[in-house]
């Protein structure tokens, strides 16, 4: 997905986001804020987009967001479980109705057993209701990794919406 494409998922969301009259916020480890980038691209993305967390640290996991630090000794960074407390935290401490987290793999190291390069975990929530997951597994170098995560993180977005 290049970046015009995109910019078109992220400015659909927006629309849809502001129809609704909610806002969203992201909590991102692997994309570095490539998520909250694309979003705010989009012209008259503050009337729907609050805030962005960018937790690439275990430590700024825990000081912004609120993952416990056994979730993160447990299951590790990249997990189901770091992903739904990474946007619990995202929705408690925004203003934000629906949220995306994502931490993963990009590589080209850091993989680990089970871990391979390209496992990146997501998570989507609204405020007061459902949290979704998804574990992926994506081919490329860091660059295409990190790409389709913020593609998928986007058009989740689009999806808990309804």
């Amino acid at each position: 997905m290049d970046d015009r494409q995109l910019e078109g998922l992220a400015r659909q969301l927006g629309e849809r986001l502001l129809a609704a009259g909610v806002l969203a916020a992201t909590a991102e480890s692997c994309t570095g804020g490539w998520i909250a980038k694309c979003l705010t691209d989009v012209a008259g993305s503050s009337a729907w987009f609050d805030r962005g967390f960018v937790t690439y640290s275990n430590a700024a996991k825990q000081e912004m967001l609120g993952v416990r630090e056994e979730t993160l000794a447990g299951q590790g960074a990249v997990s189901e479980s770091t992903v739904r407390e990474m946007v619990a935290g995202c929705l408690a401490r925004s203003r934000a109705g629906v949220a995306v987290a994502v931490s993963g793999i990009a590589g080209p190291s850091g993989a680990t057993p089970g871990k391979p390069v390209g496992t990146v975990w997501l998570a989507w929530g609204v405020r007061g209701g459902d949290v979704r997951t998804e574990r992926r597994l994506y081919a490329g170098d860091r660059d295409a990794v990190r790409r389709q995560t913020v593609a998928r993180a986007i058009a989740g977005l689009g999806e808990i919406l309804g």
